[in-house]
């Protein structure tokens, strides 16, 4: 009689992007597409998931000086207020309210045929893979957000902070980046015994 053994696999850590790869896909995206710019902007500078981001109605914002946040609806339907620190990113958001026309409803609306609508997630998602390919980078849309994170992890900021940015109900889901902090660290270490 045989037995039947179930295989449990883990989930693969995340992988970031370094900041400067980011960069380079940031650089082939024309100035006219200053939309696409900054939807992907925000996504990296906060960690926001692709859907919440693509949600962001104006009225989400407060650009208040030394306050600026957005309120995003996130999984499950719960809200939270999202720190907006980067300045570029606080500037792009300050100039693109001043020329949208509106005043309420979706940030990143589609523009195709001259009606406004919300952003499709699957346009958004070719998008960004046509400029990742100009800049000759390998990734998906949601690496952004994992970047955002092993970012904030390699700079110390606490895994509680981190959890609650990005909005994730479990601790468990976002000691993964913990891990990824480790394999960098690992590295470092290696590279600083090939040089004793």
């Amino acid at each position: 009689m045989s037995v039947r053994r179930s295989v449990t696999t883990t989930r693969p850590h995340p992988r970031g992007l370094r900041r400067e790869e980011i960069e380079r896909i940031f650089a082939v995206i024309p100035p006219q597409q200053s939309r696409d710019a900054l939807l992907f902007r925000l996504v990296f500078e906060t960690g926001l998931r692709i859907g919440e981001a693509l949600g962001v109605h104006v009225e989400d914002l407060d650009l208040t000086r030394g306050d600026e946040h957005l309120t995003v609806l996130g999984k499950g339907g719960r809200k939270r207020t999202v720190l907006l620190d980067d300045p570029r990113l606080v500037n792009a958001l300050r100039r693109s309210l001043r020329t949208l026309g509106y005043t309420h409803g979706p940030l990143f609306q589609a523009t195709k045929n001259g009606r406004g609508g919300p952003l499709r997630y699957q346009s958004v998602q070719e998008r960004w893979q046509t400029y990742a390919g100009r800049a000759g980078v390998t990734c998906t849309l949601h690496q952004l957000r994992h970047s955002h994170a092993t970012e904030l992890v390699n700079g110390g900021v606490s895994l509680a902070t981190i959890r609650k940015r990005l909005g994730h109900q479990h601790i468990q889901t976002t000691l993964r980046y913990a891990e990824v902090s480790d394999a960098t660290a690992d590295a470092e270490v290696r590279r600083w015994r090939r040089h004793t």
